[in-house]
């Protein structure tokens, strides 16, 4: 029945009445519970025929409800929420050179890093050392914005102006003017030449680094070997032949005329610009060699002539803190004794143990400190004689005649070597650093220093969080040095192995540990690229023909049965292996391992599924997708590729994976129908076809079928690699011909000698020239010398007989 408005509303008020008179709630809240109890009294009654009672609304009073059946519908709590105990997930560390040992990242600010790398001093061409450094810190920086997902800011410095560019440049400029002066005055060259050798003569005996020595004496002899030969040319006079070999000699003496020509007239240049010539041309170079190499451009790039006012300001500001001081011919030096004395400051916080040794304290020998530190043109007597300690440093060097300068508040003069990368880091990061990155043997002093001026210059103990330093590089073995000849441009090393496969070498090794650069550590970078591209080809192919067959959209989705769940565990586990491994200070050599362990499983996958057809796709595809993405993030493959190293392009930009791969799966698709023809008809002169066209004609043309259990793998690859690949696989089957021709040889031999009977095998036995008399048993009495054979050699040569007798018994009686 229906309930009129007015009994709604009297029923509202004796409602509200009721639960006032129950309750303490206030007034509002008791009239908003009544309305609800009415509202549900009203509910039941408007439909007594349906049996459906009103929610009620008792529970929202936090009431306790009556156990009848009237409130059977009330409205239950949510149970408390207890979290699986899960494990503790890895962190980022890296190592960190300051505490020699793996410290927690955290960015200073939020989510932006602040790296400042040292940059190359340009005045050569960069070799593998650079690479090892350069490429190994590119990597670092890829993982922590692409998979860590920081705000990198990668700055890097290049540094053209240094002691090192001063003296190649003027060298370069003050030979080829000599040659173009004197090429054809033998008499002057021939002078010259002598001054120049008993010069290099000098400098040789007081070098004290035995490689540099080395190196230093060969280039002598070399210089020493082709004046001898010029000599003799001109005993007969001006001639043609004599003209030439005064042009190839002054080719062959160029180091050494070009270092007696600097000293006789390096003060003379004076023109800046052969300075910035040099410097920009190998800065040129580097940046070339970096892009060969798929290095990411800096964030920021400093070059230390553009920051001469910065530089100037920052070497003021130590002056004013009281931790420089300034020499009688406009120097500026560091004091390290002041800095040191100072009780919140630390010298030397990366090798404190150099420090005695800069101050003669360990062996007393401070000059491969200085000359490392100082440059090789500011370790004069007369440069050195005003400075308060011998480990001080400068600051701001006073320009002598044949250097460049600018002016300052001390004079005219040039930046220390150490203080640019203070001045330019703190310009564009501030004065603090999340990261400072380079090689290692920078540590001391050129990073100890910069700390130093950091630390001086803002008074403050703290400059960088982290200092990073890569490993060094060995060749083969051992250091890389000229005097070894085993010094390797990056561009040489260019031109025997591709970009990836150095990349791939150098995440096989951990980035601050050694790396060693050998035919045999390369060989192991082709192989894994070979066993990753061979992978990535297979889930290429039989995705493709998955594609092919699959209509709608949900049959690529297979149901995974237990050796799918098996096997993508095994996956999980190893996904989680390599993100600790990336949070173990970026452990590549790891992460290169897992990463391989997860190829093995997916081709032993396919091993197991591929003869029934019941290969899961998408998990191989998941597999490869990982493993593309992670060197995507490594920078071994581009970022568009979807699976794999990537493929051709044709000249209009059209893929030419994509292009071939229909016609080529028709191909194989025919030649499998052949093929089964022919082994059905026992047809071996059609199978024979298929298999040249296989091994023989189609790598020609970069294409590899792979006859599989019950299908055709098709891969694209380079033709010089399947031809490679073509005469390797010949070349091994023509040494398992030899090896098999030798063994049947050997067991013909052996047969033939097994003929032999007991009383003649001494005669006609492979120890027949050992003897000199046998007795009518063919034992032997005498050996080749005439000596007598002794009683106890007799015994033994008796049971030799005797068993060769044995053997040609049975021989004879098998052949029969």
């Amino acid at each position: 029945m229906m309930v009129e408005p007015e009994t709604s509303y009297l029923l509202l008020v004796l409602a509200t009445a009721i639960v006032a008179a129950l309750t303490p709630l206030g007034l509002r809240s008791v009239f908003s519970i009544s309305r609800r109890i009415v509202s549900g009294t009203l509910t039941r009654i408007a439909f007594p025929l349906t049996g459906q009672t009103a929610f009620s609304t008792i529970a929202d009073t936090n009431m306790a409800a009556p156990n009848t059946s009237n409130f059977s519908s009330v409205r239950r709590k949510m149970p408390p929420w207890v979290p699986h105990n899960a494990k503790e997930a890895p962190v980022l560390k890296l190592y960190n050179s300051l505490t020699r040992q793996k410290e927690v990242f955290r960015p200073i600010s939020g989510n932006q890093v602040k790296l400042y790398i040292c940059g190359p001093t340009v005045y050569d061409s960069a070799h593998m050392g650079h690479a090892r450094a350069y490429l190994s810190f590119d990597i670092l920086r890829r993982v922590l914005s692409q998979y860590f997902n920081y705000d990198v800011l990668y700055v890097m410095n290049i540094t053209d102006i240094d002691d090192k560019i001063i003296k190649r440049a003027r060298q370069g400029y003050l030979f080829d003017r000599y040659v173009a002066e004197n090429h054809n005055d033998s008499v002057t060259v021939a002078k010259d030449s002598i001054k120049a050798l008993d010069q290099w003569r000098d400098k040789v005996k007081v070098e004290t680094d035995p490689d540099k020595k080395k190196m230093l004496n060969e280039m002598f002899n070399k210089v020493h070997h082709s004046a001898t030969a010029w000599e003799r040319t001109l005993k007969d006079g001006p001639t043609s032949e004599a003209a030439n070999e005064c042009v190839n000699f002054l080719n062959s003496a160029k180091d050494v005329l070009s270092d007696y020509l600097d000293n006789q007239y390096g003060d003379t240049v004076n023109d800046h610009s052969i300075f910035a010539k040099l410097a920009k041309y190998y800065e040129n170079d580097f940046l070339q060699d970096m892009k060969l190499l798929n290095v990411l451009p800096p964030t920021i790039l400093t070059r230390v002539s553009e920051y001469i006012p910065e530089i100037i300001e920052y070497v003021a500001t130590i002056l004013k803190n009281d931790y420089g001081y300034v020499t009688s011919d406009g120097s500026v030096y560091f004091d390290t004794a002041r800095f040191q004395a100072n009780q919140k400051h630390f010298y030397a916080k990366l090798v404190p143990e150099a420090f005695n040794n800069a101050e003669g304290g360990a062996d007393n020998d401070v000059s491969g400190y200085m000359k490392e530190s100082e440059g090789e043109l500011s370790i004069g007597a007369d440069r050195t004689q005003e400075k308060k300690n011998n480990s001080d440093f400068a600051l701001w060097k006073a320009s002598k005649a044949g250097e460049p300068f600018w002016d300052s508040p001390w004079g005219k003069g040039r930046p220390g070597w150490h203080i640019e990368c203070s001045a330019m880091s703190t310009s564009i990061c501030g004065d603090k650093l999340d990261i400072h990155a380079g090689g290692f043997d920078l540590k001391f002093p050129h990073h100890d220093n910069e700390i130093a001026q950091c630390e001086a210059h803002f008074d403050d103990p703290h400059w960088v969080n982290f200092f990073l330093h890569c490993g060094t590089l060995r060749i083969a073995g051992s250091k890389m040095s000229k005097s070894l000849k085993n010094f390797i441009s990056i561009k040489n090393a260019l031109k025997e192995f591709t970009t990836r496969q150095l990349r791939i070498l150098f995440l096989m090794h951990t980035w601050n540990d050694v790396l060693d650069y050998s035919s045999q550590t390369m060989d192991r970078a082709c192989q894994f690229e070979k066993v990753a591209k061979e992978f990535f080809l297979l889930v290429k192919d039989i995705g493709r023909k998955k594609k092919a067959v699959t209509t709608e959209a949900s049959g690529s989705y297979q149901k995974f049965n237990q050796l799918e769940l098996d096997t993508f565990k095994s996956f999980n586990d190893l996904k989680l292996e390599i993100h600790a491994a990336l949070c173990d200070s970026i452990d590549t050599r790891t992460v290169i391992e897992k990463v391989r362990a997860i190829i093995v499983l997916g081709n032993g996958y396919y091993t197991q599924t591929e003869g029934d057809g019941s290969t899961n796709v998408e998990l191989l595809v998941n597999m490869a997708e990982y493993i593309t993405g992670l060197f995507k993030m490594f920078g071994v493959v581009p970022q568009n590729n979807d699976i794999g190293f990537g493929s051709e392009s044709t000249s209009d930009g059209v893929n030419k994976e994509e292009l071939l791969m229909p016609y080529l799966t028709a191909l194989a698709d025919f030649r499998e129908t052949v093929r089964a023809s022919a082994r059905t008809q026992k047809n071996t002169d059609i199978l024979n076809e298929c298999d040249r066209i296989r091994d023989e004609v189609l790598p020609l043309l970069g294409v590899r079928f792979e006859d599989r259990a019950n299908q055709t793998i098709v891969k694209l690859e380079d033709p010089e690699t399947l031809l490679r690949e073509v005469e390797q696989k010949k070349a091994a089957a023509q040494a398992k011909l030899i090896e098999k021709q030798k063994r049947e040889e050997e067991a013909r031999k052996k047969a033939e000698l097994k003929l032999i009977p007991g009383n003649e095998w001494f005669l006609r036995g492979p120890d027949a020239d050992k003897y000199s008399k046998l007795d009518e048993k063919g034992i032997p009495t005498h050996l080749k010398n005439g000596e007598e054979v002794s009683k106890k050699l007799r015994s033994k040569l008796e049971k030799v007989v005797d068993n060769q007798e044995k053997s040609h018994n049975a021989a004879v009686k098998a052949k029969a």
